[in-house]
């Protein structure tokens, strides 16, 4: 009898060209793609605004809608989405401003006509003019203050910029999140993607304290960590050498062997701190994993001790979401992605969104009262 079953796997296993991907204890998901919905918000070439910068109105989102941040407000879970206008061709050089989109059931969207965060005669016009406000993460306090990191992109530097609002319409800019620390030091270095810690309370995702201060994960060439008093001026941590400590970087092939760039806030369980991070595979053969697209993202998991969180405990060695469907691999981003930045708990459930190739925005669902597996892994 086991021969026989031995016998029909090795006949199935080639056929199939798959295998199963078991998740550990720890880690989120699997999250599964609600049938027939995605992608959930598409390019509007009919919405536009008068632009400040350009001085007439502008299809703000007609080329590219991607990289969405995702929260809770009046018991509607909120998208706010990266958009980009139709001012030049290719990845960066369009301007990027920050839509946003409710819903009652984290499926169906009713999206604003207007951006709510776009670049303005304001006092981030250095940091934000002519690219843009890029690939927003949001999270909240117990007291209903959001908090957004984003990408100020001046077409010279990126960098990791901090925004604050009560009603996730109207935000307050308050520049780079590394300004102040260490004299300026890090003020133009280039910096992106924040993950602020947070954690469960009375059913809500709020954001947490790590001993004392809020912890935020950041990086993409590889994870750093900083932390803050009052969650608009962070600290980056720093190693024996003065410089910024590693909490990982890429690992050559595997998925994550060209970036490893933070996504949506973090997560603290009984179990640590869950940071979903996207992993971007290398080109070249010799370095990349040879069962995914070179170039392609890929988005991972980590697990990081909950009192030490640079301290790292758990890291998948593949990827529990990949680019699975053809709006998901060909888009804007040839190499297609899945490009997680918005997770949010609503109605016990985790809902996922993400960019589809950097031009659409798709959602994945974690039940977890139910068992399931993360994405299949070619082999």
């Amino acid at each position: 009898m086991k021969k026989s079953i031995i016998f029909i796997s090795m006949l199935v296993l080639p056929l199939f060209g798959h295998g199963q991907n078991i998740l550990p204890d720890w880690a989120l998901g699997g999250f599964v793609r609600p049938a027939n919905v995605n992608p959930i918000i598409t390019p509007n070439p009919n919405n536009h605004f008068d632009c400040p910068m350009q001085g007439k109105s502008m299809g703000w989102e007609e080329s590219d809608v991607f990289n969405p941040a995702a929260t809770i407000k009046d018991g509607k879970i909120c998208v706010l989405y990266r958009a980009e206008d139709n001012s030049a061709i290719g990845i960066g050089k369009r301007t990027s401003r920050i839509g946003l989109a409710e819903s009652k059931d984290g499926i169906n969207m009713k999206r604003r006509k207007t951006p709510v965060m776009y670049p303005d005669n304001d006092n981030a016009k250095e940091f934000e003019w002519t690219g843009g406000c890029e690939d927003p993460r949001v999270t909240m306090t117990e007291d209903g203050l959001y908090v957004m990191a984003y990408t100020g992109w001046n077409r010279k530097v990126a960098r990791l910029c901090i925004a604050t609002s009560r009603d996730l319409i109207t935000w307050e800019k308050h520049g780079p999140a590394f300004a102040k620390a260490y004299d300026g030091r890090f003020k133009d270095m280039f910096c992106k993607s924040g993950s602020m810690v947070t954690t469960i309370k009375d059913g809500k995702q709020v954001l947490a304290k790590i001993g004392g201060k809020y912890f935020m994960y950041w990086g993409e060439h590889a994870v750093y960590a900083a932390t803050s008093d009052d969650l608009v001026n962070w600290t980056p941590i720093l190693d024996e050498n003065n410089e910024l400590a590693t909490v990982i970087k890429p690992r050559p092939q595997y998925f994550d062997s060209a970036l490893t760039e933070c996504g949506p806030p973090a997560v603290l369980t009984d179990k640590g701190i869950v940071l979903l991070y996207n992993g971007k595979n290398q080109t070249t053969d010799s370095k990349r994993d040879k069962r995914f697209t070179g170039g392609a993202y890929c988005a991972g998991q980590l697990l990081t001790d909950s009192k030490e969180p640079m301290k790292v405990l758990g890291r998948l060695d593949v990827p529990f979401f990949r680019p699975m469907d053809a709006f998901e691999k060909s888009g804007q981003y040839v190499d297609g992605t899945v490009f997680i930045e918005g997770l949010v708990f609503f109605k016990n459930k985790w809902y996922l969104y993400y960019g589809c190739a950097d031009s659409q925005v798709g959602v994945a669902i974690y039940d977890p009262t139910q068992k399931t597996v993360g994405d299949p892994i070619p082999y």
